[in-house]
């Protein structure tokens, strides 16, 4: 930029701000709110987590995640998205979750409360952390669209609250971070904060649109000191091109990982709704768009990353329905889901399901078959699926995790699993489509609900592992894609193989509990 902007913010401490459902809504801890160990891989927070009566202290949802590692820990960050939202009251306080091994995980309770009607919090968005010195920055969202706030101040702005601990947090008064000219102010969110080697800064990328034109784009800042709370406008590090032509680019996350920088971003409300990511070999850019730029489908939302020092990892957020059945409708949150990174020599990236959620399912269970239709051959484990055919096995129970290779016999015609959502047959079903070069997820009334590109050749043997607990499913394949459900029902009834005009080959097919 020709002019730059200097925005000069004073920070200035105040007080430490302390800060019988079904197994689809796990409840976890006691109504007299505390620490809480849940068990689910893929959590959302426990009822009552405060204690006493107020309807607001109800079970929710698991919002964007802001993960942070340290010292041993994953601090996983989240927009609260609580099922009762009483009028008068903010929204979307940021929770916890704290793990070693992101398999289990305790929740730690509310870390930064949402503000009152007058403030610019009264709705909390998406943030960072990050450490300088012995202190913690937590730079996170302000949206407040209220009448009377939004006639006299922007409807998003960026705040501060910092801490010694990770666990008491101070929010920062007088700390507002508003659009700079050429921006626009109603869209200016999820402030993503590292800091650069390169320039020996820290850098700050947020979520905004240009003003006028309204295109997309990530704007940087830097500051050398946070505890300055001075932060200059640096200029956009990747604006959406006309052939995207995304509304807005939510959640962005930016690191490195073997010889190459990739940056994320999530998009939903254009064609390709998800999580997108793009290479450089320096962090200044130019951002390459991958032939195949998602990581998982449209149901894994908001995903940024936080890595242990060996492993990085993508933590995302599987979506819910209204209502909470098989054909409900998307809604905003839903349950934690995380899935490990791994690069190819060409810098395009590759996904499995953590080692430690692997582990969990030690113990094998015999398939029981209760049903067959057209023509199928079984033995032992091995199944062959000939034109219109299915075979559907008892329950895999609440946790289950499904392994086995698979091929089609021709380019055409689609095949894969199937899971029943009631008694009456109906079931939602996870394909691959050669002639799609994709795998697609349909609900109970054959709307596509998910997709995620897959070049499948015929003759080709995959392997196949599916993951789930309770109505999430993650479906990996080859080593290198995964795809995401919501499937309402799915551990109380049957489920199965399908094959829609192929010839569909399933071998070593088992599954596997925990102990």
């Amino acid at each position: 930029m020709k002019k730059r902007n200097i925005i000069k913010l004073s920070i200035a401490l105040f007080s430490v701000i302390s800060c019988s459902q079904n197994d689809d809504n796990y409840i976890g801890g006691s109504i007299s709110g505390g620490e809480s160990e849940i068990t689910s891989i893929y959590p959302v927070p426990p009822s009552q987590w405060m204690g006493g009566t107020d309807p607001y202290y109800s079970a929710g949802y698991t919002g964007d995640i802001m993960p942070y590692f340290d010292n041993g820990k994953f601090h996983v960050y989240f927009l609260h998205d609580a099922q009762n939202k009483p009028a008068g009251k903010g929204f979307h306080d940021i929770h916890e979750y704290e793990t070693t091994d992101l398999a289990t995980f305790t929740y730690k309770g509310q870390m930064i409360p949402y503000g009152n009607a007058n403030q610019p919090d009264f709705g909390v968005g998406t943030g960072s952390v990050v450490k300088a010195g012995n202190q913690y920055y937590f730079y996170y969202t302000g949206h407040n669209e209220t009448t009377p706030f939004i006639q006299n101040n922007p409807r998003e702005s960026v705040l501060c609250a910092t801490s010694t601990d990770l666990k008491n947090w101070t929010k920062v008064p007088n700390f507002k971070i508003t659009a700079p000219a050429g921006y626009y102010d109603y869209d200016f969110r999820d402030p993503h904060v590292f800091y650069n080697d390169k320039d020996g800064k820290y850098n700050m990328i947020v979520s905004t649109q240009t003003e006028p034109g309204r295109k997309a784009v990530l704007l940087a800042f830097t500051s050398t000191d946070p505890s300055t709370g001075n932060w200059q406008v640096k200029g956009p590090i990747y604006t959406t091109t006309p052939e995207e032509n995304f509304l807005m680019m939510e959640c962005a996350d930016i690191f490195k990982m073997g010889n190459y920088w990739y940056l994320l971003f999530s998009e939903n409300w254009g064609n390709s709704k998800g999580t997108h990511y793009r290479i450089a070999s320096s962090i200044d850019g130019p951002w390459i768009t991958p032939n195949e730029d998602m990581i998982d489908g449209e149901y894994f939302y908001a995903a940024k990353t936080a890595s242990d020092g060996n492993k990085r990892y993508a933590f995302g957020w599987t979506a819910r329905k209204l209502p909470e059945n098989d054909k409900g409708n998307k809604e905003w949150a839903g349950n934690m889901v995380i899935h490990q990174l791994n690069q190819n020599t060409d810098g395009t990236l590759t996904f499995q399901a953590p080692e430690a959620v692997k582990t969990i399912f030690k113990k094998q269970v015999t398939l029981e078959t209760v049903s067959k239709t057209g023509t199928v051959t079984e033995n032992n484990g091995n199944f062959q699926l000939d034109g219109n055919a299915s075979v559907s096995f008892k329950s895999a129970g609440k946790k289950a995790k499904i392994n086995a290779t698979i091929a089609l016999g021709n380019a055409t015609a689609s095949a894969g699993f199937k899971f029943d959502v009631n008694d009456a047959g109906d079931y939602y079903k996870i394909v691959l489509e050669p002639s799609n070069n994709r795998i697609a997820a349909y609900n109970s009334a054959m709307q596509l609900m998910a997709q995620i590109s897959f070049k499948i050749e015929k003759g080709v043997n995959y392997d196949v592992e599916i993951i789930s607990d309770s109505s999430i499913t993650t479906f990996y394949i080859g080593g290198k894609k995964v795809l995401s459900s919501r499937i309402y029902g799915r551990d109380l009834t049957k489920w199965g193989l399908i094959s829609e005009g192929q010839q569909f080959t399933v071998s070593n097919l088992k599954v596997t509990k925990p102990e």
